[in-house]
């Protein structure tokens, strides 16, 4: 997701929401996580299965390794069977590899695996496009996103890239590419997966609509949530060409696929939030 600053001053309207952002207490709600749980029943699962959810990390710009270790800190306290990350684990320019967040993300404890897919802002970061914290796009944007996804996995996070994998005999996990500027393949990401229960992780909800076919659960994140949220409005900016739709929370795609839409942990275009605290999800998953 990207917010931009005139986006934000113009859904603060100028007012006492201005002051209260300018005063900082936009930016303490910014730094403020808490964990939702989530109760499900999803069909082919034949024994409980526990999964945490982190999504939009946007390590680089406005979150350092502090937060990092404080996500990873109540991510193990939770005790998940899996760890799945929802993509913008980056967000700066990254001409050697980000050591102190992968010496966070190597701290993560889950029997089943960790497991990522790349949004919108990790492109930046590989230099697909370029901005002011990528600096100019790079010709070899390809070779660094193969790097860094060797240099995810040395650290324990297996990066899925339209493409699965069976956690245990009755749950597959895929993950597709970016809908932005990758090529996601929800066929591919599912393909192997048989008659087990599925868990898909895509980072933009606007694929939703589209699903080839079913899934038992999608998790995204790209939204933040719109990030900034107003009393009785709602959030005024939601990257999404479906408006509130997809903004945050439980919601459904093609084929009556359920998803949950998460606001993430980090932070895009100004180091703020407003009503809308960033969280971790668990989801406590049982046979249907």
């Amino acid at each position: 997701m990207t917010v931009t600053r005139r986006h934000v001053l113009r859904a603060l309207g100028g007012g006492g929401l201005a002051a209260l952002a300018a005063g900082g207490a936009g930016a303490a709600q910014a730094y403020r996580f808490g964990v939702t749980r989530h109760a499900r029943a999803l069909p082919g699962l034949r024994a409980p299965l526990r999964v945490a959810f982190l999504t939009d990390l946007h390590y680089g710009l406005f979150i350092g390794a502090g937060s990092v270790a404080a996500w990873v800190d109540a991510t193990n306290d939770l005790r998940p069977d899996v760890v799945l990350l929802g993509g913008d684990q980056l967000d700066a320019r990254m001409d050697a590899p980000p050591e102190p967040l992968l010496r966070e993300l190597r701290r993560l404890r889950a029997p089943l695996g960790t497991f990522a897919v790349w949004g919108n802002h990790d492109y930046g970061s590989f230099g697909r496009y370029g901005g002011r914290q990528y600096g100019a796009p790079r010709a070899d944007w390809t070779a660094k996103r193969a790097e860094l996804e060797a240099e995810f996995a040395r650290a324990g996070v297996t990066v899925l890239r339209d493409t699965g994998r069976a956690l245990r005999e009755d749950t597959w996990v895929g993950g597709t590419d970016d809908l932005w500027f990758g090529t996601p393949d929800v066929t591919g990401a599912l393909a192997g997966a048989g008659g087990r229960a599925t868990l898909l992780v895509t980072h933009n909800p606007d694929l939703l609509p589209d699903l080839p076919r079913p899934a038992g659960l999608t998790l995204c994140g790209h939204t933040h949530g719109g990030q900034v949220r107003l009393p009785g409005l709602g959030a005024p900016v939601v990257p999404s060409r479906y408006g509130q739709r997809y903004a945050m929370g439980w919601v459904q795609g093609a084929h009556g696929t359920p998803a949950y839409v998460s606001r993430g942990l980090g932070l895009s275009g100004l180091p703020l939030r407003n009503l809308c605290e960033p969280e971790l999800a668990l989801f406590q998953l049982t046979p249907a």
